[in-house]
């Protein structure tokens, strides 16, 4: 038995649970910005949920866009016009109806309520929303390539 759908028109509201500091307060390549090391700072009553987590382990992030204002539904990944155009659902691109992004990042430590992370594309001021263990199993199944 199925149960009731909400209306595809419904409000979701997300508080975050912290934000990033990194020194991208602009764009920059996804590259650059998981080279150089992040702080994830949670808002200080959420520091219990981080018992588990601790250095080089590797972590799901999601994160707001937020200075993303606007969308395309049909883009060149990467900005890039020698690339295929394809649609936003075909890529990784900031440019989104909802501005959700998501990185594998990996923890270089955890002390209070901060996570030392690299491997993290999330510009400096990012609300971060959840964060989850990465797990081969769940976000990279087995039998699928790698193609982006």
């Amino acid at each position: 038995m199925r149960s009731a759908e909400p209306p595809v028109d419904s409000t979701v509201t997300f508080t975050p649970i912290g934000r990033v500091e990194s020194e991208f307060a602009g764009y920059a390549p996804s590259e650059e910005m998981r080279e150089r090391p992040a702080r994830i700072v949670l808002r200080p009553e959420l520091a219990p949920g981080l018992m588990g987590l601790e250095a080089g382990q590797y972590i799901l992030v999601l994160f707001h866009l937020h200075r993303a204002t606007e969308y395309q539904l049909q883009l060149h990944p990467g900005h890039n016009p020698e690339r295929p155009l394809r649609g936003v659902f075909a890529t990784r691109s900031q440019y989104r109806p909802n501005g959700i992004g998501a990185t594998v990042a990996q923890i270089r430590s955890v002390v209070d309520n901060m996570l030392d992370v690299t491997g993290l594309d999330a510009q400096d001021g990012s609300p971060v929303l959840d964060i989850k263990p990465y797990s081969a199993g769940f976000d990279h199944p087995p039998e699928l390539s790698i193609t982006n």
